[in-house]
């Protein structure tokens, strides 16, 4: 009796454990771990609640003693799952995930509010919440590897790696593939009926999408669609495709290049820019573009960009273009051939200390850019006159002090076709050396071992020419060329502990391969060249200087009562330099370097013409007349130094003049006119973005009339007189950028306010005062977006900057009569006057603009105005130059992804220039 009651409550106690297994578990912040079916037990966890110490402890229910039959294994690792709410697991194998709920398998991650497993089967079926207000939260995202899918409801099998998919949504590229009902394969794939594709990010309400009729998508590969067809802002368009191919890459791929379609009326219609692309290597790649049109026009380009890790980066491209305009027999038919060749290359700085290569070829023929359909709309093409192109390379040798470099240099005029080719410019040159110092000094240092030398050696081969008869000319008798050789000799010493002297001699020589000799034509009434010799000729010069400078110091204090606070001083340094140099009469007969020609002229008197038989070289060649010059140079410095307004302990030093300096020579060896100009020159320093320059000629001689009435220079000087020099001329430009912080500097200043660049940057005691950082990066400062008020509406603080640059230039203008009372000539003013600047209206509203004015030809210059509209998915820009030679508009609306750069509207003007606006 006693042990059946033992073996009873032993059994009913067994009996009450039994129903635990079902109960549904309160978990928060639970992970829980499942053994798939077929296992013998079932374990998890239920951790500490956060109120106070909860009295669950870990728990564990062991299967039957009776073991269960063997079950088949249906998947290869274990699925991990959790809830922040609750897991319910009931019979059948079901288990419930309430409350942000997360499952794991392999590389599959699955997360959504509500997410019901079925373990025997292997299936997850997961599904979001809806508020009554219609507000759906915890939408399933199911992720497999580095793919999401973003989706209403899912169910998949873990097994077969299938599912059933309502409203997708996975981004591919730059778009996103939306799916009422889709079918996951196996293989990853996407399957789907009435999908859609846009790359606007609104893809639960896009404002365009390709309606597609059957899809297949490949994550990060590709879609392939049937029909399909352009939906925008719900409406359905009249524009469709039998088929559609979306390629998706993350590395680099061949394929082609889709045309534009151009409508011109002086070509006719046509496609541009359609080719293909070659990805040829991951340092090289290749982009074979055309065009044709209808009547005749076609052109063929190429481009390639290469770079390879710490050596090198460049890019290159090619066009060839057959221009046809007008119709055919016509007296306005034209047919132009035209080129272009662009080339860039950079060497890294770490691939070759010692050597240097790069190049910028920016080569075209005259007309080119005129005749290039891409170019219309780019007025600064348009107006360009000239080209230039440089490829040079350096080497240098440390250990000898020698360095060897090597240019060619193209310059195109495109007003006149006109080209100036140098091919090549070499120069070699050595450093500095001081060939008597000895190589171990004993006791202190010579006179002697101060003397230094150096060699710069320069060889060219120049022609100027048209383009069109560069490749036709001769290399002897059309090009120019010559070899340069400069030896410089020089040392410095000191006199006195005060004085630098410093003796030099310089030798120059040149060497040309021809010369011309010129007879005087009497029906021309000019010399003209009758033979050329060509052969080896040595053209050489010298000269010797001897230079003193030093410098004195002044310092004074003010005595009146600002200054004695501020403890203010002011330092004057004046630095006096002379020089003489010396230099025989290279223009005498011994030389050959000048030639005197003797004529009778027109009216029987004997006249002398005088010419050199090397003039036209490269390097021109030793000027006529002894040379005896004494220069002299003065330069002055004022600054004043005070103490800081911040720190009593620190000293401020302003600039009150950078520089104040003049110039003047007096050759002794000259017979007439001996003194040289007068050449002044001030900088001062204003503010921190505004340093003023002004560098002036003083005329020393006058004019007057000689026996026939003619204007000529007088051999008095005007300090004889009583008078100063003529001025001739002065010029000087001015640039300052207006933006929104300029106001409010403004505003403080005159408040008395303390700016924000004052409050946050220190006082230094530095030689001058440095532009800020800030202003220096002002073109490179992010584009700030306009912000709205309180009330929901846009504030008025639009960002803004406008660049403002005028020059003016004074100057002495001979072209007109002479004032016969006063003998001076009238001054002419010339200004030149350029203007840039943007604003953004608001967050979507761009505004830019390019233009100027001609004072000259009193109109204003090229103006370019740049408008754009950021539609969200979509860009409106507008270009329009209505002045200048070019007027022109092009207005387009494009979708903003680069992989439908093709969808898109545009209206632009015609080729020719004369546009009527209205």
């Amino acid at each position: 009796m006693k042990a059946n009651t033992l073996i009873s409550f032993i059994l009913l106690f067994a009996f009450l454990l039994l129903p635990d297994e079902a109960m549904a578990q309160r978990r928060r912040r639970g992970v829980s771990s499942v053994d798939m079916p077929g296992s013998d037990s079932i374990n998890f966890t239920i951790p500490r609640d956060s109120i106070g110490n909860d009295t669950l402890k870990r728990e564990t229910v062991v299967a039957d003693t009776v073991p269960a039959s063997p079950k088949k294994q249906p998947l290869d690792a274990p699925v991990f799952y959790e809830a922040n709410d609750s897991i319910v697991f009931e019979q059948g194998g079901y288990a419930h995930l309430y409350g942000q709920g997360k499952v794991n398998y392999q590389n599959i991650e699955l997360t959504a509010e509500i997410i019901t497993m079925n373990m025997d089967s292997s299936t997850v079926y997961a599904r979001g919440v809806e508020d009554s207000l219609g507000v759906k939260t915890g939408i399933p995202i199911f992720k497999d590897g580095e793919t999401p899918y973003e989706t209403n409801t899912i169910r998949y099998n873990f097994k077969s790696k299938r599912g059933l998919i309502s409203n997708v949504v996975t981004q591919q590229g730059e778009g996103y593939v939306v799916g009422n009902n889709a079918k996951k394969g196996a293989n990853d794939e996407l399957f789907m009926i009435n999908g859609r594709y846009t790359t606007c990010d609104h893809h639960d309400h896009p404002h365009f999408y390709l309606q597609l009729t059957r899809a297949k998508v490949r994550p990060k590969k590709n879609v392939v669609t049937g029909p399909a067809y352009l939906v925008v802002e719900d409406v359905p368009l009249p524009i469709a495709v039998p088929f559609f191919f979306f390629p998706f890459s993350s590395s680099y791929s061949s394929g082609f290049i889709m045309p534009s379609y151009m409508d011109d009326s002086n070509r006719g219609f046509g496609l541009s820019n359609g080719g293909y692309y070659f990805a040829i290597s991951d340092k090289m790649d290749l982009k074979v573009l055309g065009e044709i049109f209808t009547k005749g026009s076609w052109a063929l380009s190429l481009e390639s960009n290469y770079a390879k890790r710490y050596k090198y980066t460049g890019s290159f491209q090619g066009s060839y273009q057959i221009t046809k305009l007008g119709e055919k027999n016509m007296p306005d038919y034209s047919e132009t051939k035209d080129m272009k060749i662009m080339w860039s290359h950079r060497q890294d700085p770490k691939a070759n200390p010692n050597s240097t290569f790069s190049a910028s070829v920016n080569y075209t023929t005259s007309s080119y850019e005129r005749n290039s359909i891409n170019n219309i709309y780019n007025p600064n093409l348009m107006a360009q006159s000239t080209k230039t192109s440089s490829v040079s390379y350096s080497r240098s040798f440390p250990d000898q002090k020698l360095t060897i470099s090597g240019t060619m240099n193209i310059a195109q005029s495109l007003r006149d076709s006109s080209i100036s080719v140098t091919l090549p410019d070499m120069n070699i040159s050595l450093s500095r050396i001081f060939p008597f110092k000895r190589k171990n000094a004993v006791g202190g240092e010579k006179w002697y071992e101060k003397i230094s030398m150096s060699y710069t050696g320069r060889l060219t081969n120049s022609i100027k020419t048209k383009d069109d008869q560069l490749f036709n000319s001769n290399l002897i008798k059309d090009w120019t060329n010559g070899m340069n050789h400069s030896i410089p000799i020089s040392a410095t010493f000191t006199l006195f502990n005060y004085f630098n002297i410093t003796p030099s001699v310089n030798y120059t020589e040149r060497w040309y391969s021809r010369k011309v000799l010129k007879e005087y034509d009497q029906d021309e009434s000019r010399l003209v060249a009758t033979d050329t010799v060509y052969g080896f000729h040595r053209v050489y010069n010298y000269n010797a200087s001897l230079g003193i400078n030093t410098k004195l110091y002044g310092t004074y204090q003010p005595i009146f009562a600002f200054a004695k606070k501020k403890d203010v001083t002011i330092r004057h340094v004046f630095t006096p330099t002379v020089s003489l140099s010396a230099a025989p009469d290279f223009g005498a007969s011994r030389y050959g370097y000048h030639k005197d020609v003797t004529y009778t002229d027109r009216n029987g008197e004997e006249q002398v013409a005088t010419y050199s038989p090397y003039e036209g070289n490269s390097f021109g060649v030793p000027g006529r007349g002894k040379q005896g010059n004494i220069s002299f140079d003065i330069t002055n410095n004022l600054e004043m130094k005070m103490r800081s307004s911040k720190d009593s302990t620190k000293m401020t030093k302003i600039s009150l003049i950078d520089e104040l300096g003049a110039s003047l020579s007096y050759n002794m060896a000259a017979k007439e006119r001996p003194w040289s100009n007068l050449n002044t020159r001030l900088r001062m320093k204003f503010s921190k973005s505004y340093t003023f320059n002004m560098n002036a000629t003083w005329k020393t001689y006058g004019y007057e009339l000689d026996k026939n009435g003619k204007v000529v220079s007088s051999n008095k000087t005007e300090w004889s007189r009583g008078r100063f020099g003529i001025f001739q001329g002065y010029s000087t430009s001015f640039q300052y950028t207006l933006n929104n912080d300029t106001w409010k500097k403004l505003k403080a200043k005159l408040r008395g306010e303390k700016t924000e660049d004052e409050e946050t940057s220190p006082e230094s005691d530095t030689e001058e005062n440095e532009t800020s950082e800030d202003e220096l990066n002002m073109s490179s400062r992010p584009k700030e977006k306009a912000v709205a008020n309180e009330d929901g509406y846009q504030a008025f603080a639009m960002p803004w900057s406008l660049n403002l640059n005028y020059g003016v230039t004074i100057a002495e203008d001979q072209s007109k009569e002479i004032n016969y009372k006063t003998m001076r000539y009238p001054y002419s003013l010339r200004h030149t006057f350029n203007c840039s600047g943007n604003i953004k209206l608001s967050n979507k509203w761009a505004v830019s603009f390019n233009s100027g004015y001609d004072f000259v030809a009193k109109e204003i210059t090229q103006t370019t105005f740049n408008i754009s509209r950021d539609l969200h998915c979509w860009t409106m820009t507008a270009t329009l130059s209505p002045f200048g030679r070019w007027k022109t508009y092009n207005f387009t609306i494009r979708a903003s992804a680069s992989i439908l750069q093709d969808l898109k509207w545009e209206q632009r003007s015609q080729t020719q220039s004369n546009i009527q606006w209205y």
